[in-house]
């Protein structure tokens, strides 16, 4: 038996379309009634459940958190999906206390960091950015040396998903692949796996993807800059937590790394902090590495795919706390005897 759900969509009237395409957001209309953020704001706390009485999901944008205030004070509310893959925003404890479901989408988005991280690496090599500038405002750029990247030596740290696409990219360029991970087995064809200081000191080119969690927070700080190749070019396409800005502007100045590409930071929504990114020798884009048509339409479809899984009873793909979330047996035809109400 299908139950036709009430769906709060959280997106900005400025978010959705980058978020959800006509075709998704069809197909979301088609399995559930969806009721949609008409404040022009972001919602969040007390406004959000507010925003959203009488819905059984909230869809969440990635800058939508889900704070504790929002789950006490949602009474019909039975899972809170995030459309993107980061749920460190959301209160996971507060959720589970409230019996209320946190899903997560699968990422669709390899290809889409993979290919800008290799972007930064061209653009930094070769100063594209720095020239285009320059042109841009009436003058004549100084012709200066690039980096070839065939035979250079690519240094990734954390080796998922995206790692590997990159990996494979870059030895098809004919660069050399040395990965770092210590809870990944590294088995694949050209890529060496070596400890992170071994990294740091042979890499031309070091990209941060590894993951975010207490251990690695401040990964890239002080030392691990000034045990880089002088003339190394970073890149960080993972989160703004894993370096430490300040470090990493004192290198710049320095002249100690040729640059630095960001797509995340320390600025709201994990955008690169505009401190460094209005450096001329900074590449900076505005957390975009997942925002491709294609990747976008991944996860749309994917969040459309968890709402009908609800509306039939069933437990979506991408659950996170399905043993704490007791709210679901109100999707259930019957309750079970014992189940919470």
């Amino acid at each position: 038996m299908t139950r036709r759900l009430r769906v709060f969509l959280s997106h900005t009237a400025e978010q959705l379309p980058d978020a959800f395409a006509a075709t998704a957001l069809d197909a979301l209309q088609d399995c559930a009634d969806v009721v949609f953020n008409r404040s022009g704001v972001v919602l969040a706390g007390r406004d959000l459940a507010e925003a959203a009485a009488d819905c059984q999901a909230i869809i969440a944008h990635r800058a939508t958190p889900g704070l504790a205030e929002t789950f006490a004070a949602a009474p019909d509310l039975v899972a809170f999906l995030r459309a993107a893959v980061d749920v460190s925003t959301i209160d996971l404890a507060a959720a589970s206390a409230q019996g209320v479901l946190v899903t997560r989408v699968s990422p669709g988005f390899n290809d889409a960091v993979a290919e800008l991280g290799l972007g930064m690496m061209i653009d930094l090599a070769r100063g594209v950015s720095r020239a285009a500038t320059i042109y841009r405002a009436g003058g004549v750029p100084r012709a200066m040396g690039g980096v070839q990247l065939k035979g250079a030596a690519l240094g990734i740290a954390g080796y998922g998903r995206i790692a590997r696409r990159l990996a494979e990219i870059a030895t098809g360029l004919g660069m050399k692949v040395l990965a770092c991970d210590p809870h990944a087995a590294i088995a694949d064809a050209g890529v060496e796996a070596v400890p992170f200081a071994t990294m740091l000191a042979r890499s031309d080119f070091i990209v941060c993807l590894a993951a975010s969690t207490p251990e690695t927070a401040g990964l890239f700080g002080a030392h691990a800059f000034q045990a880089m190749k002088r003339g190394a070019i970073f890149i960080n396409l993972s989160r703004g937590e894993l370096v430490d800005e300040a470090a990493l502007e004192a290198a710049l100045d320095r002249g100690h790394l040729r640059g630095a590409g960001l797509d995340v930071g320390s600025a709201p929504d994990q955008m690169p902090s505009p401190r460094l990114a209005c450096r001329t020798d900074v590449v900076a884009t505005p957390h975009i590495g997942g925002t491709t048509r294609e990747a976008r339409a991944h996860q749309a479809m994917h969040t459309v795919k968890q709402v009908s899984a609800l509306g039939e009873a069933r437990l979506p793909e991408g659950a996170i706390n399905p043993a704490a979330a007791y709210r679901l047996g109100r999707l259930k035809p019957a309750t079970s005897e014992g189940e919470h109400p």
